[in-house]
């Protein structure tokens, strides 16, 4: 039996690393992350969207691994705040502020903002990287839509899901029971279409090789 090609998970967040392991789970490759490899470069965050985030890394980890790699870039952005905190969601405010500092700004900021206008989303970009000479693999998507609650609820989750309400469920993404959230965030959107074009790329090497 040829062995599994591998793939790797360009994120040194064990949360991350955990959500996208369960929603790959199945297909044809061997997924290692950053944390079980020797240590690579990390690259220089400065596009200024999602979608350029996202391809600098999965293009220079996929360099620097010689690995396919899948790399994602994801935040929050809030209405009223003018897309705030966006592509700097995980360094918002100062990379040493943590994430309740960071939600009572929020809350400071948006007070006196209408219920009906406290909407944001989340927004996930992954980027499918190949090393050179083939490179950009492909984008997707995921897109969850939301209001921003008054006060943290939930111990589910992690980075902005303790204020990040779904209306129709009336629970923060933090307080959505075990796996639920797996099924609907942004970030699994994104990986679901993402596990499809792995599905696609793995055939073709396989048609490739015969």
């Amino acid at each position: 039996m040829a062995e599994r090609p591998y793939l790797l998970l360009g994120t040194s967040n064990t949360h991350k690393a955990k959500e996208l392991r369960a929603l790959l789970a199945g297909i044809p490759y061997e997924i290692v992350d950053l944390t079980q490899l020797d240590p690579l470069p990390e690259p220089v965050e400065d596009g200024d969207s999602f979608e350029a985030n996202a391809m600098i890394k999965a293009l220079a980890y996929a360099e620097a691994s010689g690995l396919l790699t899948l790399a994602d870039d994801s935040g929050l952005e809030i209405d009223a705040l003018g897309g705030e905190p966006g592509v700097f969601s995980a360094r918002w405010s100062g990379v040493g502020m943590s994430y309740p500092d960071r939600f009572r700004l929020i809350n400071r900021r948006l007070a006196g903002v209408p219920e009906a206008e406290r909407t944001a989303r989340f927004r996930c970009v992954i980027a499918l990287g190949a090393p050179p000479p083939r490179g950009l693999c492909g984008l997707t998507t995921g897109v969850v839509e939301g209001l921003i609650a008054h006060e943290p609820r939930g111990e589910n989750g992690f980075g902005y899901d303790p204020i990040f309400l779904l209306p129709d469920r009336g629970l923060t993404m933090a307080e959505l029971p075990e796996g639920q959230k797996d099924m609907i965030s942004h970030r699994a959107i994104a990986t679901l279409a993402a596990r499809e074009l792995l599905l696609r790329l793995a055939a073709e090497a396989h048609d490739g090789a015969e």
